[in-house]
């Protein structure tokens, strides 16, 4: 048995892997509330609305752990991802869905004793509840105990985006229990004190905070608030995080297509190339699209029969991605934020707790599109460890993009930049990949002197199609 490293906190429970498959221990100090959730019908009523994932029964869960109250073996997610890496309108669905699971708690006798925005991921498209842990007994008259929780991790960092600068739900990566309420309230622009939510969820709530923290735990806890008011306060926070608009601006990532050097004649060759590649392979699974832009070839991927992460560093770009998939019902397509550059890395206790992102790999195809000029000329990264990183992150699959040096996008860069060409060429560009990969396909884009690859990685000297 393998504990997840960032399943230490809860006395109630752990999850835990077990022959490869995932599993989540109940303790016998949750056994009242585990009763209660699903002896009321709140879990078959989350369940059939799509709030929460499935958690079945193992049956012979001695042999798995002994002395448990339940083993329960949850619904697969198929990539794991954190807020500071979603887009605005990502974290924004979450939230609400975060409120809407607390709402029906409240109607069944429950609550949620945690509202922390890591209990949220997305599968198929949409956000989906994930700890069953977090549930308990309504507490007659006492306050929601996860308000303050909510507020760091939903609240905050929303109001930041939407007031400030989309950028700024990277902060949470910093604070792993949300960003300090006092925090959010000094960034903040004064006009927030006329917005009615903003006043009286974050900067009114911060002040109390304080105020509350020079008095006893129990003196706080004294104060009796009736079911009714905490609706009016769910419905309250709902309304606060509906009125939050994206800040994300259009920018020259979120129109690059538009304003690259390709002819419309060039872009459709290259869409068509790409499928030919994708469906050409043997092996489907899991695709990463890095620097995806706004998805145009990860809804290709995900034609082709992939689960496919779609990253870009832009948070507008990814925004647009998310928005275009929702409207489209696109399911297997994750949009998040990834700056190449300074990728996410592993954080919380032990640097344990959140993964960084190469330790959430390696995927079976990784898509590298109009990005490798950037990284060696933009950026000065030497090709042979551009080929060696994209080497680490696929098992399997490489389709990735050459842009000469006289290509319009490259020959900008190599203005701003004139000493970062040294090297760049196709020659050093094969040479350094073929120490890694097999080549597969090469083909050139119509009306551009782009060239697409399609590489297997080498696995002892044979060709990994």
């Amino acid at each position: 048995m393998i504990t997840e490293a960032s399943s230490f906190r809860d006395p109630d429970g752990f999850v835990f892997y077990d022959d490869g498959v995932i599993y989540r221990k109940v303790n016998h100090s949750y056994r009242e509330n585990y009763d209660a959730l699903m002896g009321s019908g709140l879990y078959e009523e989350l369940i059939k609305s799509g709030l929460l994932i499935c958690n079945y029964e193992v049956i012979d869960r001695d042999r798995l752990a002994a002395g448990a109250y339940r083993i329960l073996k949850p619904e697969i997610i198929p990539f794991i991802s954190y807020p500071y890496e979603w887009s605005f309108s990502q974290l924004k669905d979450a939230a609400l869905l975060t409120l809407k699971v607390q709402k029906a708690c409240l109607e069944k006798g429950m609550s949620l004793k945690d509202a922390s925005a890591y209990n949220i991921q997305f599968k198929n498209g949409a956000p989906v509840f994930i700890d069953i842990l977090s549930f308990e007994k309504l507490k007659e008259g006492a306050p929601w105990d996860a308000y303050g929780q909510f507020c760091r991790h939903f609240l905050a960092p929303l109001c930041l985006a939407a007031k400030r600068d989309v950028r700024m739900i990277r902060m949470s990566e910093n604070y792993i229990d949300g960003i300090p309420l006092d925090l959010a309230s000094k960034l903040l622009p004064r006009n927030t004190y006329f917005n009615p939510g903003i006043l009286m969820h974050l900067h009114i709530h911060a002040l109390s905070s304080k105020h509350f923290a020079d008095r006893s735990i129990g003196e706080a806890k004294n104060r009796k608030i009736s079911r009714f008011a905490l609706l009016a306060i769910i419905d309250g926070l709902k309304t606060a995080v509906m009125g939050l608009k994206c800040g994300a601006e259009k920018n020259q990532w979120t129109g690059y297509y538009e304003n690259s050097s390709y002819s419309h004649e060039a872009f459709e060759d290259k869409k068509r190339i790409v499928s030919i590649y994708f469906k050409s392979l043997q092996i489907r699974g899991m695709a990463w699209d890095i620097g995806a832009n706004t998805g145009v070839f990860s809804r290709l991927a995900s034609e082709a029969g992939f689960e496919t992460i779609s990253f870009d560093m832009d948070p507008a770009a990814v925004e647009i991605n998310y928005l275009i998939n929702k409207k489209t019902a696109v399911k297997n397509v994750l949009p998040l934020v990834l700056d190449l550059f300074n990728p996410t890395p592993a954080v919380g206790w032990a640097l344990a707790e959140r993964k960084s992102i190469t330790q959430r790999g390696p995927c079976d195809c990784a898509v590298v599109l109009a990005l490798v000029h950037h990284l060696a000329i933009a950026g000065n990264v030497p090709l042979d460890k551009i080929a060696s990183f994209f080497s680490g992150i696929t098992r399997g699959s490489l389709i990735i993009e050459f842009v000469p040096a006289d290509d319009k996008m490259a020959s900008r860069m190599l203005e701003n930049n004139p000493g970062a060409g040294a090297g760049y060429n196709i020659g050093n560009f094969e040479a350094e990949f073929m120490k890694y990969f097999n080549i597969n396909g090469k083909t050139p884009v119509k009306d551009s002197g782009r060239i697409v690859y399609l590489m297997g990685k080498k696995v002892e000297g044979s060709e990994q199609r």
